[in-house]
C-alpha cells in the first residue's frame, strides 16, 4: 500500500521492475546514450507552424451524473476528469514552457484550454512521473497554493518535489497499489514502459506509470507516458474493459529512438483494443514539439490507424484543447 511520509519508499528485491539501485522497465530498455541523443537532433525536424490563438473554456462545475465521466483537455497530458463526484487533475502543466524553471526546454504550441483560475476544486493530482512536460514544478506550485489541501497521487521517489511545492498529503506508489479516493473511487498506480529523470544522474530513480480510477459503474484509465507494451493486457485482466482511456499519440519519431518510450498512433489503437476501451480520448500531441514528426501528423496516422483496424473513429477522438467531453461508456 502507499505510504504518505517524507521519505521515498522503495520496493524490496527482488521485483519485476526494480534492481536494487534503479527502476527498469520489464519488457524493454529504453536508455540511451548521447551518441543517440546527438544523432536525434540531427535529424530533420518538420517545423510547426504558428497556431492561432486559444480562447479558453471554463469546464463543468457540477460533477457528471452517475455513470458518467466528463474529461476536460487542458493541452498536451492535462486532463480535468470529472467521475462519481470527485474531480482529478491529471500531470498539470500551464507553463510556457518544458524545461527547468520554466524558461527552459520546448516552448508550447498552444496555450492551455483552461485557465488555472478557472478549475473547479480539485480533488486530488495524479502525477505520471517526473518529466518536464509532466512534473512542472510552477504549475504544481500554483495549484498547491490556490487548490489549498489537494491530495497528490504519484510513483514511489516523487513524493519530494511535491512536498516542496507545497502538498502536504502526498501517497507515493508502487505500480498495482490502490487507494481509497474521494466519492467512493478508487485510483491505482498501473505499470507504464517508459523512463525518468530531471537530470543527467537521477535516470530512473523514481518511479514512472498510468492510474486507473474506479468509480461507481465508471472505470478510467489515464496512461501518462508509455511505450507499446503488455501492461495493456494486464491492466485489462485486472480492472475489465476500461470505459475511458486516455491514450498518447505524438511524440514518437523517430521510431529507433522513440519506439520503447512513446507510443505511435497504430499502437495507441492497438492499445486501445487490448484494453477492451469502449472510449478512448488522444492525448500528448500539439502541445509541445518533443519529436521531429509534424504538427498534424499524429491526427492524420491515428485516423489511417483506425481505418485500417477497423476501429470506429467515435470510439477514439482527438480533442480539441479545452473542450469537455461527456461519456456514458455502459451506454454507447
Amino acid at each position: 500500500m502507499p505510504r504518505d511520509d517524507s521519505q521515498a519508499r522503495f520496493p524490496a528485491v527482488p521485483s519485476d521492475h526494480w534492481d536494487g539501485n534503479r527502476f527498469f522497465n520489464p519488457h524493454a530498455d529504453t536508455d540511451k546514450g548521447l551518441r543517440d541523443l546527438w544523432r536525434l537532433y540531427r535529424t530533420s525536424w518538420q517545423r510547426w507552424p504558428a497556431l492561432p490563438p486559444v480562447e479558453p473554456r471554463v469546464p463543468p462545475a457540477a460533477p457528471p451524473a452517475r455513470g458518467e465521466v466528463a474529461v476536460t483537455f487542458v493541452g498536451h497530458v492535462t486532463f480535468l476528469i470529472q467521475v462519481g463526484g470527485a474531480a482529478f487533475l491529471t500531470d498539470p502543466v500551464f507553463s510556457d514552457r518544458a524545461g527547468p524553471f520554466g524558461r527552459l526546454g520546448p516552448k508550447r504550441a498552444r496555450a492551455p484550454g483552461v485557465r488555472m483560475a478557472d478549475l473547479p476544486p480539485i480533488d486530488s493530482v495524479l502525477l505520471s512521473h517526473n518529466h518536464y512536460d509532466h512534473m512542472d514544478l510552477p504549475s504544481l506550485r500554483r495549484l498547491a497554493r490556490r487548490h489549498g489541501a489537494v491530495q497528490a497521487l504519484t510513483g514511489i521517489g516523487n513524493g519530494p518535489p511535491l512536498r516542496r511545492a507545497g502538498f502536504e498529503a502526498v501517497a507515493e506508489m508502487d505500480w498495482w497499489d490502490g487507494i481509497d479516493g474521494p466519492e467512493g473511487t478508487r485510483i491505482t498506480f498501473v505499470p507504464a514502459q517508459h523512463w525518468s529523470a530531471r537530470g543527467r544522474f537521477d535516470r530512473r530513480r523514481t518511479l514512472w506509470g498510468g492510474f486507473v480510477i474506479e468509480a461507481p459503474d465508471v472505470t478510467v484509465y489515464f496512461a501518462g507516458d508509455t511505450g507499446y507494451c503488455p501492461h495493456f493486457r494486464e491492466i485489462a485482466a485486472r480492472f475489465g474493459p476500461i470505459d475511458v482511456a486516455l491514450l498518447p499519440i505524438g511524440a514518437y519519431e523517430p521510431r529507433w529512438f522513440m519506439a520503447a518510450q512513446h507510443m505511435d498512433p497504430a499502437e495507441a489503437v492497438r492499445a486501445h483494443g487490448e484494453l477492451g476501451a469502449r472510449q478512448s480520448v488522444a492525448m500528448h500531441f500539439g502541445t509541445f514539439q518533443l519529436t521531429p514528426e509534424a504538427f498534424d501528423a499524429p491526427a492524420r496516422e491515428l485516423d489511417q490507424a483506425l481505418a485500417e483496424q477497423s476501429v470506429e473513429s467515435n470510439r477514439f477522438v482527438v480533442p480539441t484543447v479545452g473542450e469537455t467531453l461527456r461519456f456514458r461508456p455502459r451506454y454507447i
